[in-house]
């Protein structure tokens, strides 16, 4: 904390000349709703800031006067004069225009690619993810991202996320600043984001600002509305799988607003008489998922500001059977009910607070919690004339993490030439990798009541962290910092200094050249299974013999806008990563005579490539063309005979195409492409029968095992689908209708999800392709009031 505390003071010493601060918050005229990353600019110096994440600005002037113009994409600029006298509290209401307009086009270009400092970054417009065609009709926010250069999706239609070769457990994803440990519902093919309860998304996949730390990949911050300052509002939808309903307004006219969503998926009250049918009233099954977002905003004051947020989503699938039969006099009943469910919880209370005009604070207190389980109860029973005999077993098997944490973070705006941002925090984590609970009962009698498997690990997470956002001269500016933390777990310590930077120089007004350089450490370790398709992840900590992952990433790129309306952007990277793990061959979460350290294989890996995205962001047509062409590699030492092999999802070529065009205002469609090398798996080239000496030597007792040449020696074939879609749009008096339809793979491409080898008629053995998605439609009906 003294290093926090002296870069302070240095820093403040920068002040040579007395200077008047213009300060306040950046809002939507229309519904108080901060807006993140709005633009305020000194004409005659050229000075100039952004909007914090709750929409707070300073900047600090010299002089007797200044024009200030205050700028966001897709809203009317804003300018203002002001006598620099004293300190200014300007707090300013921004107008959202019509886009059709393209005179506003010139107008809103506030923040140009070129000019920040922040590579391999970009803000995600929810305008975007709700006109883009997306699959059964439910707009998401992982589907959308997936488009972009350098995230690969993992399977067919599932919303995981690989950033530059990275794993899933290595994307920070962050909701209202709180970590979400699993982004899924519906085995994968959704994600756990209500678009309608979101207000910013930020995706950073490198050059990583020092206030981020915890993970190697990504940083995906997700922030969600905070409620209608002005009136009261609501939005809703109806579509093929799911409904959803999402209500905001004030309490208190511009003081209290509100803000709360929830979904639900039908599919299990749809399919039930269906499947009591086929069950002959017999049994019956079925599976949902639902979540809720909440959020309070109050002010107390323009220095006091307070905001709790929460989400909770769970996902259930349940199967239930009951058979009676009576024999000779004796009723036979017998019930078997199994149930797999997962979900996460996060709450958040902060409080912001401005020290001064120059001095923003932001304390923060959460919890987070994902948990897993699966298991399954049987029921037996006998009534006969001499009594009543019966028996019960049951079996459980959970795993999870839960998080406390409370953190404090300042923004402080000493020169227009600085924006310093340092801070501090904690977390306690509670891992349970795997615990196993097992009971039977005999009559009256408990025989059997146990608990096996990994025991709960308590560990403690620290950190402290400062950068700089600092412009050298008209040309050159560089962001520089450093993320300090440490990890405590079992009496053992691990420690990690990361310094990270950012520089970015002008060649012109218009293009720019850029430059990082960023070490990342991540205590957290994730245990895959990717030959299950369930959400089996074990979240583990570090060990005495499993250490951290660390990695290191470079990356080159330029940035131009052209002719006022296109963005490009070209960037280059490299990533080394260390201390990553994975499932000894034929090992997973399943059997517990062995700890989880001794199922693991412990390696490094590798990734590099390049990536173009050229982007228009305003007018009648925007969208983007993305390209990546990467390479990412592993290497085990007990894997693959100790040679290097392809991590699964490296893809040589991935294209995403994400185009959408406003007709006028009651028409709209959207069109996506993509385009993907396929996965890398291993494919086994014979298979034999393996000796097991349970069974007193007998071969055709053991199980069949395959002898795989390589790992992940053998490509898919390749995948690529074309969805398109179309809103139509009214407007009453009170409120507006949205019909949106939309195919999903209009061309009917048969992608590969899964391959493997079966026989033929005359027992010739060939390779067979498993394709789940053909060509889908789909509507949904939204409204808004």
């Amino acid at each position: 904390m003294r290093f926090l505390i002296v870069l302070f003071v240095l820093l403040s010493s920068l002040l040579l000349n007395a200077q008047v601060v213009v300060s306040g918050y950046v809002t939507d005229k229309t519904s108080g709703e901060p807006l993140i990353g709005a633009t305020i600019y000194e004409e005659s110096t050229k000075k100039g800031t952004t909007t914090n994440v709750y929409g707070y600005y300073s900047i600090a002037l010299s002089g007797d006067s200044a024009i200030l113009k205050f700028s966001f994409v897709g809203y009317g600029n804003q300018r203002f004069q002001f006598a620099l006298n004293e300190d200014i509290k300007w707090n300013v209401e921004m107008d959202p225009f019509n886009e059709l307009n393209e005179v506003a086009v010139n107008a809103s270009q506030s923040s140009n690619i070129q000019d920040e400092t922040q590579m391999s970054s970009i803000d995600l417009s929810m305008d975007k993810v709700k006109a883009l065609p997306v699959f059964l009709g439910e707009k998401d926010v992982m589907k959308t991202i997936q488009l972009l250069p350098g995230i690969q999706s993992g399977t067919e239609g599932a919303s995981g996320i690989y950033v530059r070769g990275g794993g899933p457990d290595q994307n920070l994803i962050l909701l209202d600043g709180v970590p979400v440990y699993n982004a899924s519902h519906l085995f994968g093919f959704f994600s756990v984001f209500n678009a309608d309860a979101i207000n910013s998304v930020q995706l950073i996949k490198g050059g990583f600002p020092a206030h981020y730390g915890g993970r190697l990949s990504s940083v995906i911050d997700i922030r969600m509305k905070e409620g209608n300052m002005k009136e009261f509002h609501g939005e809703g939808s109806i579509g093929l799988i799911s409904a959803k309903l999402m209500l905001e307004g004030p309490i208190v006219k511009d003081k209290t607003s509100f803000a709360i969503s929830g979904r639900r998926t039908y599919i299990d009250l749809l399919a039930r008489p269906l499947i009591k049918a086929a069950a002959e009233d017999q049994g019956f099954g079925g599976y949902f998922f639902y979540d809720l977002n909440a959020k309070l905003n109050h002010k107390f004051s323009d220095k006091s500001r307070l905001y709790a947020s929460g989400y909770f989503g769970n996902d259930k699938f349940y199967a239930t059977l009951n058979d009676e039969y009576v024999d000779n006099g004796t009723t036979y009943s017998y019930r078997f009910e199994n149930q797999l469910k997962w979900g996460n919880g996060i709450a958040a209370l902060r409080w912001n607070y401005l020290i001064n005009p120059k001095l923003f604070s932001n304390t923060t207190l959460t919890f987070s919690k994902y948990n897993f389980v699966v298991g399954f109860s049987e029921q037996d029973e006998q009534i006969s004339s001499t009594g009543t005999e019966s028996q019960e077993f049951s079996f459980q098997y959970l795993s999870g993490i839960r998080d406390y944490s409370a953190k404090v973070d300042f923004d402080y705006t000493p020169h227009p030439d600085h924006y310093v941002k340092f801070g501090t925090g904690y977390t306690y984590h509670t891992f349970t990798p795997g615990v196993n609970t097992f009971r039977q009962e005999q009559g009256s009698t408990v025989e059997i009541d146990t608990t096996f498997g990994a025991t709960l690990i308590n560990a403690s997470e620290f950190w402290a962290y400062a950068e700089d956002d600092y412009k050298i001269t008209t040309r050159l500016k560089a962001n520089l910092g450093a993320h300090f933390s440490g990890f405590i777990v079992n009496g053992r310590t691990y420690l990690s200094f990361q310094p990270r930077a950012s520089v970015r120089f002008m060649l012109n007004e218009n293009s720019s050249i850029k430059a990082s350089y960023a070490q990342m450490a991540q205590f957290l370790h994730l245990l895959t299974n990717t030959g299950i398709g369930l959400p089996t992840d074990l979240w583990v900590p570090p060990t005495d013999t499993i250490k951290p992952q660390y990695s290191t990433q470079y990356a080159i790129g330029y940035a131009q806008t052209i002719a006022k309306k296109y963005e490009l952007s070209v960037e280059g990277y490299y990533k080394k990563m260390t201390n990553l793990i994975e499932y000894k061959d034929g090992a997973s979460f399943f059997g517990n005579q062995e700890s989880w350290e001794e199922k693991i294989e412990v390696g490094e890996g590798m990734a590099y490539g390049a990536e173009i995205l050229i982007e228009k962001k305003v007018g009648k047509t925007s969208g983007w063309i993305g390209y990546t062409l990467s390479w990412s590699n592993r290497t085990f030492e007990n894997l693959n005979f100790g040679e290097t092999f392809p991590y699964r999802y490296d893809r040589r070529h991935d294209i995403g195409v994400a185009i959408t065009h406003k007709f006028n205002e009651r028409v709209d469609i959207g069109v996506v492409w993509v385009y993907g090398t396929g996965n890398a798996v291993s494919l086994g080239t014979e298979r034999y029968l393996s000796y097991d000496a349970a069974f007193n030597g007998y071969y055709w007792e053991g199980q069949e095992i395959e002898h795989i040449d390589s790992r992940n020696g053998y490509r898919m074939p390749s995948y690529h689908r074309l969805d398109i879609g179309v809103n139509l749009h009214k407007k009453m008096a009170k409120w507006e209708r949205t019909w949106s339809f939309g195919v999903y793979n209009m061309y009917n491409r048969q992608n590969p999800f899964y391959l493997y080898f079966s026989y033929d008629d005359s027992g010739d053995r060939r390779l067979t392709q498993i394709s789940l998605f053909p060509l889908i439609p789909s509507f949904s009906y939204s409204f808004k009031f």
